[in-house]
């Protein structure tokens, strides 16, 4: 009997240059241990010498489709001949066995000896950008060093952003000043170190958090892109171009939301529609494929870690008036979660969720006539309450801690689930104790 993921080994919803860029990530990182950039380039007048050179014609099952297992046999096959051929000796070969790996920068894709493109490798966009203007294709070289052991001593929980450290992130959704925490996640990525897609509905949001990100950290550490997320074929050119980009991803985080306060009563169905499209569809879209992305690495770097994670919201832990159609989509991205991480361990993709309390400083509740305190001081009026403010400090006493969410409290279980190698299909409660356990 067929594997059951034979059948989903010949999918061309990528490209072809789009699903060769991970397994070539996936081979760098296994080889070298570190999460380099794979950028694509179509530009294959000169094949540089020092380049690894891979004819991938007998992976192709038909025209215009390449079987996703055989393409990163073939891989495979021709970096450990590569590997071989180029191997120091001497006094280098000692040197190199101790603490130094190497490999190629620059892999040339043919087919019947026509080469079709090359894919540039270096550890920042700007620098695999500068190869591939400079056609400059010398070694990368790499120390290694024995992985350290949580129970090492010096370990702490101030080493948390670290874990993203020159990792490849996505966020999706949240860019606008006036919806989500998107734009405070891909900050905090950046500031520690990671290479950031930006991806929103809104572009313009996008590139401007991009923009102050990158003049910030004086070099490209944000992209940003446009994704239509409840679209099938936008989320797939999303992924299309970020493995042509940076040759794949680590992280994937959803922070796609559509609210609707409205009584089950009187709520529409195209209302109803609209927040189940966004909130559960558009994750399953977006899941369905990052997963496919991470299965395409894990072929060429089985050992490496990546994560899928939601930004739900307590609503997914609790019931809630005049929430029925958000707590219903929030749910059930829970149960998508839960059963994704079932397959997606298979490639050692984590998949969670965290699910964030009230946020009463972001604009989503502050900002003025819109805000949700001002909105729920008019539509839900209590007894004694006099103004908003009166109504926010109303909800932080029936809060444990007596305060909201915020921003911080979310990264911070963002760090935990990248940082943890135990725990998927999990939801992590940040709600100040209005969630406990179950």
């Amino acid at each position: 009997m067929e594997r059951e993921d034979a059948v989903h080994t010949a999918d061309n919803t990528m490209d072809i240059p789009a699903l060769i860029a991970p397994v070539i990530r996936g081979l760098c990182i296994h080889t070298l241990g570190y999460p380099w950039v794979v950028r694509y380039d179509p530009d294959t007048q000169e094949v540089p010498p020092e380049a690894l050179v891979v004819d991938i014609e007998s992976a192709l099952t038909e025209p215009g489709v390449l079987d996703e297992e055989s393409a990163a046999k073939i891989f495979r096959e021709a970096y450990t001949a590569w590997e071989f051929d180029s191997a120091p000796t001497g006094v280098d070969a000692a040197i190199q066995v101790a603490r130094i790996k190497q490999g190629p920068s620059c892999v040339v894709v043919k087919r019947k000896d026509a080469p079709q493109a090359c894919y540039w490798i270096d550890r920042t966009l700007d620098a695999a950008q500068q190869r591939g203007a400079d056609r400059n294709a010398s070694l990368l070289k790499e120390k290694v060093y024995p992985q350290a052991s949580s129970l090492d001593a010096g370990f702490s929980a101030a080493q948390r952003a670290a874990v993203v450290r020159n990792k490849v992130v996505l966020v999706s959704g949240g860019m606008s000043r006036n919806r989500g925490i998107g734009e405070a996640v891909a900050w905090s990525l950046a500031r520690s170190g990671a290479v950031v897609f930006l991806a929103d509905q809104d572009l313009s949001e996008a590139q401007r958090v991009a923009a102050s990100i990158n003049d910030r950290e004086k070099e490209t550490r944000a992209v940003a892109l446009e994704v239509h997320g409840t679209d099938e074929a936008s989320v797939a050119a999303l992924f299309s171009t970020i493995a042509k980009t940076t040759g794949g991803l680590d992280i994937c985080i959803s922070n796609e939301e559509l609210l609707r306060l409205e009584s089950v009563l009187d709520q529409s169905l195209a209302d109803f529609a609209a927040v189940t499209e966004v909130n559960y569809t558009g994750f399953f879209l977006l899941l369905k494929y990052a997963g496919v992305l991470f299965r395409r690495q894990y072929r060429t770097a089985p050992q490496w870690k990546t994560d899928i994670i939601q930004i739900n919201s307590q609503l997914g832990l609790m019931g809630s008036k005049r929430h029925g159609a958000n707590v219903g989509s929030k749910f059930a991205g829970l149960g998508l979660i839960s059963s994704a991480a079932l397959e997606l361990v298979a490639y050692n993709t984590k998949v969670n969720a965290v699910c964030p309390g009230n946020i009463f400083d972001h604009p989503i509740w502050s900002d003025g006539e819109q805000g949700l305190l001002r909105v729920y001081f008019k539509r839900t009026p209590i007894p004694g309450i006099k103004s908003p403010s009166e109504l926010r400090a109303w909800y932080e006493e029936a809060i444990p801690m007596k305060r909201g969410c915020t921003e911080d409290d979310v990264l911070r279980a963002i760090y935990y689930l990248i940082e943890q190698d135990y725990e998927t299909g999990q939801a992590i409660p940040v709600t100040g104790g209005t969630v406990m356990l179950h």
